[in-house]
């Protein structure tokens, strides 16, 4: 029988340190992208638009970041990480000032254009960097610390951005997420070291051939297609969230940043249990497991009517103890195909397919959810959550593939990782 017990290597100092920067980097994106579904009922309030035109808003942003992965994909092996990181971190936080500035709803979409082309790279870059100087029985520990940021964003940031939108207005929120993250651009110059290794074994492709090699392998277009699809649900139900807990479950809009908070409260406990999890045991099973947790929470609450807060608040929790048990395990798996070499076109293509996909899915919810007016219930939301439903059966298997691929080749994972006795 197969022993599903591995050893799991302590950190060094100094990657301690490369996941707390790269931890608080991605929850400043995160935030820029997540702030949007709970201010989406005041967006579309305020600026008395439709709930398709919200979605738009949101497809926006990631259709940039989309097109933004794939025009970088060539070049992304061929520059330290680090500056790739810091250029496409300063044209994030320029991005998101614009969008603390605008006026109008055509601005609105420009400036999310805009934060989309920078701020959908740097996601890429840090798995790039987390493979670099992590060993894959490190990784799942890792993945688990970083995205704890998602949960940092719900406790922290998007109760406190929805009570400084609610004080002041929409606009300040941004602001005060560009002033955090040009606070952590200067940290990753500072203290950041180059991350260059990659170099010295790249061949001599241009960009464009470099980015063919990798899209034409076969065993990489397999967690592609499992990234695309696992991207679709979450932007499917997340940017009409705040309208549908207001306008359908009745929950007040000073309750709304609570229940933003238990639940990402529950993903801060959750991620770092599932990542030792995920390094000790067989990740693709878990993901299953918390595949199916999910398809029966989402059933239940997107079919949802007025519902009591302390209810409404259990069933978030328990929703996102599956979404967020996905995430550790897929990722994990899906950033361990690429060979060193290929590591940076691979997760840039991989996040530009996430935020197209993300991109397609939320502007066809937008077509799906109607309201009448801006304080009538959304109508065929749990439409969404069958969609949803079927799709999450459909990402087990392809996820299924991806771990049948890494145990036919067990020395892809061992070369896909740099040696980290020099950090």
């Amino acid at each position: 029988m197969e022993n599903t017990t591995q050893q799991t290597p302590s950190f060094t100092s100094y990657q301690k340190f490369a996941i707390f920067i790269l931890a608080i980097t991605q929850f400043s994106v995160i935030l820029d992208f997540m702030v949007m579904s709970p201010l989406g009922d005041i967006l579309m309030k305020s600026m008395q638009i439709k709930p398709s035109h919200f979605g738009l808003v949101v497809s926006a942003y990631a259709f940039s970041a989309g097109i933004s992965g794939l025009l970088t994909a060539g070049f992304a092996d061929k520059f330290d990480r680090k500056k790739l990181l810091l250029f496409f971190y300063t044209g994030f936080i320029l991005g998101t000032i614009l969008c603390g500035v605008v006026t109008s709803y055509p601005l609105l979409v420009a400036a999310r254009i805009i934060t989309g082309l920078f701020g959908g790279v740097i996601g890429s870059i840090s798995m790039a960097i987390v493979t670099d100087l992590f060993s894959m029985q490190q990784r799942g520990r890792v993945m688990g610390f970083i995205q704890m940021a998602f949960g940092a964003s719900q406790i922290f940031g998007i109760p406190v951005g929805l009570y400084i939108a609610t004080k002041w207005d929409w606009h300040a929120p941004f602001l005060g997420v560009a002033v955090m993250a040009i606070i952590i651009a200067v940290l990753i110059a500072l203290k950041l070291k180059p991350l260059t290794e990659h170099l010295a074994i790249q061949k001599e492709k241009s960009a464009f051939q470099h980015l063919i090699h990798t899209i034409t392998k076969r065993e990489y277009r397999i967690g592609f297609a499992a990234t695309a699809v696992l991207s679709v649900g979450g932007f499917m139900l997340m940017p009409f969230g705040s309208a549908f807990a207001i306008n359908n479950l009745k929950i007040t809009e000073e309750q709304l940043p609570f229940i933003f908070m238990i639940a990402g409260m529950s993903t801060l406990i959750i991620m770092p249990v599932i990542g030792k999890l995920s390094d000790k045991i067989d990740k693709f099973k878990i993901f299953a497991a918390a595949s199916i947790w999910t398809i029966i929470t989402v059933a239940v609450y997107t079919n949802l009517g007025e519902t009591p807060f302390w209810l409404v608040a259990i069933i978030n929790i328990l929703m996102m103890m599956g979404v967020m048990s996905r995430m550790v395990p897929s990722t994990a798996l899906v950033t361990s195909i690429p060979a060193k070499e290929d590591r940076g076109a691979f997760m840039s293509i991989n996040s530009s397919l996430q935020q197209i996909s993300g991109g397609i899915a939320a502007a066809f919810a937008g077509t799906i959810v109607v309201q009448k007016d801006s304080f009538s219930p959304l109508e065929h939301y749990n439409t969404l959550g069958f969609i949803i439903i079927g799709i999450s059966l459909l990402s087990i298997l392809l996820l299924s593939r991806v771990n049948k691929h890494l145990k036919k080749n067990p020395e892809q994972k061992s070369n896909s990782v740099l040696t980290v006795s020099e950090v």
